[in-house]
């Protein structure tokens, strides 16, 4: 599963002085609030329950909110 990261992960880059839930939280809130972010990801196979984020999405992501 090369690429794969797991989205707490990612949120942890965004996030670092936070704990792995409230950095979550926060990812998730960019990411939702995104109207064409979110429609970009959907597209991708993204759903909110998804724990794994593929090299596709993770680059969706970055094109977005920039690199953490």
């Amino acid at each position: 599963m090369s690429g794969f990261i797991f989205k707490q992960d990612l949120a942890m880059a965004y996030f670092p002085d936070c704990s792995k839930a409230t950095a979550s939280k926060l990812l998730a809130r960019e990411i939702h609030s995104n109207k064409p972010l979110m429609a970009e990801l959907q597209s991708a196979g993204y759903t909110r329950t998804r724990k794994l984020l593929s090299p596709r999405q993770l680059q969706i992501i970055y094109t977005h909110l920039g690199h953490p």
